[in-house]
């Protein structure tokens, strides 16, 4: 498997091509293999899949996990999103910064999002998949989520009435979740 890994603006937030295959039949990818990432520096120690389906206009997140600290590879397996990415470590370069990008699954795009960093994404299409690889095991007392339409962080999310979720409706800022003692365990 071919692949090209890319630094981005958020520190130790990797954007990862993973060059299909297409043909008349439609499209093969290698989404993961330990040994290819492992030999691109990117960490290949996941411990639990996901997948969420969403339809279109729906807006997941910024979600995180602090306890204990998730990274994440992303990629969208079906449909097409927008994606953001937010660093929400106090100590980082890129603190406070975002990274989006609009993929689709056609594209073999992933990303790897290392601890502290928030992530999110709207789908644009009906059945939209994001599938997710965890570092570590979920665990909802340490996991958090920022408002999608924090001011601080200003995305442009390209829907005006999006579907969110109860707690992504009632998620606190940015501001809200920085005066937090685990807000600080990301150094």
């Amino acid at each position: 498997m071919a692949l090209t890994v890319e630094r981005t603006s958020l520190e130790g937030l990797l954007r990862v091509s993973l060059q299909p295959v297409a043909d008349e039949r439609g499209f093969f990818v290698e989404a993961f293999n330990a040994r290819t990432f492992e030999a691109a520096g990117i960490p290949t120690q996941f411990v639990q899949d996901n997948q969420s389906r969403s339809k279109k206009g729906v807006i997941r997140g910024l979600h995180f996990q602090w306890d204990p600290p998730l990274g994440k590879l992303v990629r969208v397996g079906s449909g097409r999103a927008f994606v953001a990415f937010a660093d929400i470590r106090k100590h980082s370069p890129s603190f406070r910064k975002i990274c989006t990008e609009t993929c689709g699954a056609t594209d073999g795009v992933a990303f790897f999002a290392p601890p502290g960093i928030a992530a999110g994404f709207c789908a644009l299409e009906d059945n939209t998949d994001i599938q997710y690889k965890y570092s570590t095991s979920y665990n909802p007392r340490g996991e958090g989520v920022i408002r999608f339409d924090d001011t601080e962080l200003n995305i442009m999310w390209p829907v005006a009435e999006p579907l969110l979720s109860e707690r992504d409706r009632n998620a606190p800022s940015l501001k809200e979740w920085l005066v937090r003692p685990e807000s600080d365990l990301w150094k």
